[in-house]
Parts: structure tokens; sequence; C-alpha cells
């Protein structure tokens, strides 16, 4: 038997020997389930959930749907995700480039905040943001606004809200304006290959995502408000925020932990990729007459994305799994919401917990493929 065949049959086997376990699980459960009398199935999506949601991007109520209950969890989710995601890469950046900055102050003050927030776990900078900061917070009619409207308290963070009319035609306009920005990119970058000449992208770009979405105000018919919050008395002792818009502790506490340890790794990483750039590069375009942004942004990080991107990416799906620590201060993310209550309340634990499980793969996936796609985008190419 040649070589090829003999790894044939040793994926061959290995397959169904993966498969064969698989199928050993599965059939297991089906006994157990029928052995107790349960059954399989999704129907309990259509049921109404009859619990409530303390925070939600959608409208919900205690006679939603289970499904509705699933999609408030998932959005609350990939909300506290992306937002950690940018927070995480703007904090990471900048750290990773402080960290191998010349000035002594600022370069200490980069490292101890790594060493600091790095070693520290993640769920202990949880409790601590939650338990020990936000919960020393005013209540809100002891509180005082931090400026235009908006409130700090141990309740929320109330700032004021847009009020959309024809939102729709001002994410037509929005929409329209990026797809120009993209072929304006593009056409910019085939003039300076072929005629050397450069075009004012960043000015031309920025006019045009300001001007097309203000045309949806004066021929689209958009219009916005804006709600401020108000102080209401419910009763002798107790003040409640009315209007604008509440950030509940949970979120912030939440965004802070996972921001200010992922941004550690992330700047790590930053650090790494600019170390990875010859030092024979930097001198040349210094004996060019670059300063020392110009090498950055045109020399070294270019080169350095190569290595920044592919372990970036794992913080990116290290960050999204890891906001299932939620839980722990009950923010009603998609861990709490679904593996929690709904499944408390309706006993389906292989079809929940498998749920959340495909969920959070569907998730990090797409991170993934969009990652790699940058990642590509950004390849150097010789040509």
């Amino acid at each position: 038997m040649d070589n090829r065949r003999k790894k044939i049959v040793i994926q061959s086997v290995l397959l169904l020997s993966i498969a064969s376990l698989f199928a050993f699980f599965a059939i297991n459960a089906q006994i157990n389930m029928s052995n107790r009398g349960l059954q399989f199935g999704y129907d309990f999506l259509g049921r109404e959930a009859s619990f409530d949601i303390q925070f939600s991007l959608i409208e919900y109520s205690r006679s939603s749907s289970y499904f509705r209950a699933y999609l408030v969890g998932l959005i609350n989710t990939v909300l506290v995700a992306f937002f950690g995601i940018v927070f995480a890469t703007i904090l990471g950046v900048t750290v990773g480039i402080a960290r191998l900055s010349k000035n002594y102050l600022i370069n200490k003050f980069a490292s101890a905040y790594i060493e600091l927030f790095r070693n520290l776990p993640l769920l202990l900078q949880i409790f601590f943001w939650y338990y020990a900061a936000l919960r020393l917070l005013p209540l809100p009619q002891d509180s005082e606004a931090l400026f235009f409207n908006f409130y700090l308290t141990i309740k929320a963070f109330y700032t004021p809200a847009l009020i959309w009319e024809n939102l729709h035609i001002f994410i037509y306009f929005l929409i329209i304006s990026i797809v120009l920005i993209f072929f304006l990119r593009r056409y910019a970058k085939n003039i300076q290959e072929k005629e050397g000449r450069q075009i004012p992208v960043f000015l031309i770009s920025l006019i045009l995502l300001l001007f097309i979405p203000f045309l949806s105000f004066l021929i689209g018919g958009t219009n916005v408000d804006i709600e401020l919050p108000v102080l209401k008395k419910l009763s002798k002792t107790t003040y409640i925020f009315e209007g604008g818009l509440a950030i509940p502790p949970e979120f912030i506490a939440l965004l802070a932990a996972l921001s200010l340890y992922t941004a550690t790794f992330i700047a790590e990483c930053v650090r790494a990729g600019i170390m990875g750039v010859g030092k024979g590069q930097k001198e040349a375009a210094s004996s060019l007459g670059l300063n020392t942004q110009q090498i950055l942004k045109l020399v070294v990080m270019p080169q350095a994305l190569r290595i920044i991107i592919p372990p970036t990416t794992n913080q990116y799906l290290n960050l999204t799994k890891n906001s299932s620590l939620a839980s722990a201060i009950a923010y009603p993310d998609l861990a709490l919401v679904f593996t929690g209550t709904a499944l408390m309340q309706t006993g389906k634990a292989i079809e929940i917990v498998s749920m959340v499980m495909f969920t959070y793969l569907a998730l990090s996936i797409f991170t993934s493929i969009l990652m790699n796609w940058y990642n590509k985008k950004m390849a150097i190419k010789e040509k």
C-alpha cells in the first residue's frame, strides 16, 4: 500500500471514529430523554417567555416568545462585544505604541498598565467595576450633570436620546456616501500608481460622509429631535430619570473590564508587530526626510499589520466569548437570558445549550472571516 492510500485509510478511520463517538452520545441522550419522558424539539421557542429583561434594544415584554428573548440576549451580547472590540483596539494600539516610546514616563506608564490589568483575573475586574466603582455613585436625586444633561448615577448612565423621523432615509443616504468613498479610494489608488499624483482622499471622504447624509434632512424628510432625561419624583424617597437613554451599570462595568483587559494583549501584539519591522527600513525612511509620525504611518505600520492582525483576531474572539461572564453581574446577555432563565423555566437543556453554543460559534466564525479578509487586503503584494 502506497503512502497516499495509507493516509486516506487513516483519515477515513479517524473520521469514522469521530462520527461514531458523536452518534453514541446522541443515541445515549435520546434514550435518557425517553426514559424521563422528555421530547427533543425547538417548539418551545414560540411559547410565551413570561419573564422580564431589564435591558433590551428591541421591543420585549413578558408576553413575548422565547425566541424573542433569544434575540434580546443575542443583541445584547453583540452590542457589548462590538463596543468592547472598538475600545480595546483603540486603547491597545495606543498603549502598544506608547510601550515603545523613548519617553521614560510614557513607556513605564504603559508597561505598568499592561502588567496590572493583564495579570488580574477578568472576573475580578468585572466585580471591581460593578461593586467597587459603580456602586459608589450617587442616587438620581443626588447626582449632578456631568455636562449637557449627562448623569452618571448608581442606577444608570443617563444621556440625551435622538428621536428619529424617517431614519431609514438617512441610512440610505449614508450607505450611498460610503459606496462613493469606496470607489473614490480605488480611483485615487489607481491615479497614484499610474501617474504618481495624490488625491486628498481623507478630506473628500469627510465631505462626502457629512454632506450626503445631510441631504436626507433637506430633501428626504428626515428629522431628529433630542430627548433629555428629566428627574421625576415617584414617592417621598424615590426618584428616577425619565426620557433620554439609560445605559445600565452592568453594561458599563462589563464593557470597561473587557476593554481594559483585552487591550493589554492587543498592545503586546502591536508592540511585537512594530518590533518585527527591520530597523534598517526605519533608518532608510528617516534618511529620506520622513519624521517619526510619517515613518510609523507609511513604513512601519503597513508591514507590522501582517504580524499584528492574526494574534489580534484571537483576542477579538476571546473578548466575544469572555462576554458570557456577564452572568456574574446579571447583565442580560445570551448566556444569562437563555442558558439561565429560559433553561430553568423550560428544562430544554440540550436544545438551549446547543443553540447558545452554535451562536457563539457563528459569531466567532464571522469575526474570523472578517479579519482574514482584512488580513489579505492589508498584505503587501509584489508587482
